[in-house]
């Protein structure tokens, strides 16, 4: 699977102010509705293509994104728990962590967003619940947050909680689960 890094380094070059959490969080909120149509038309809001662009590199970034969904859209229909939020690794700071969380949330309630309301009405009351919670979770205090083992624990149990989120959300709205985007 691609990894964080290459994927920002694709946004960054197509001059992108999107983290490569948020850019899968909002891929993900797309396959989990089953509107995948929605992800052409993310693609053309977020990537324009500037008159110097010479070396293609708004075009290299699309690609990596569409390879970033096609990989996350099978690991979605793996069984078990194949899928997993595309966040910094276990290894960097935990605000730089806890800033990757709060991004794939914003990303994935933006991608869960474009499916519009006939998707909201769909949504069991345990599902929309989650969803507030994701929402919260936006907004979590980065600042509070120490290099101890409270805060990993706590961490740990919020990065777990999205994967039980997207998967919410897949099963309310995904009917049949062996459509490909």
């Amino acid at each position: 699977m691609l990894d964080l890094e290459r994927v920002e380094r694709r946004l960054a070059s197509a001059d992108l102010e999107l983290s490569g959490s948020e850019a899968h969080g909002v891929i993900c909120g797309l396959l989990c509705t089953g509107r995948q149509e929605g992800l052409d038309r993310w693609l053309a809001e977020v990537l324009t293509h500037p008159a110097d662009d010479d070396e293609g590199l708004v075009d290299d970034c699309q690609r990596t994104l569409r390879v970033l969904c096609e990989e996350t859209w099978k690991a979605i229909e793996e069984p078990g728990l194949g899928f997993s939020p595309l966040l910094p690794s276990d290894d960097r700071p935990i605000r730089q962590r806890a800033v990757g969380v709060c991004d794939w949330c914003q990303g994935f309630l933006y991608g869960v967003g474009l499916a519009g309301a006939a998707a909201e009405q769909a949504l069991s009351d345990h599902t929309r619940e989650a969803l507030q919670d994701i929402s919260n979770i936006t907004r979590m205090d980065l600042d509070a947050l120490e290099e101890d083992e409270e805060s990993e624990e706590s961490l740990m149990q919020v990065t777990e909680f999205l994967w039980v989120v997207a998967m919410l959300v897949y099963e309310d709205l995904v009917p049949d689960q062996t459509a490909r985007p």
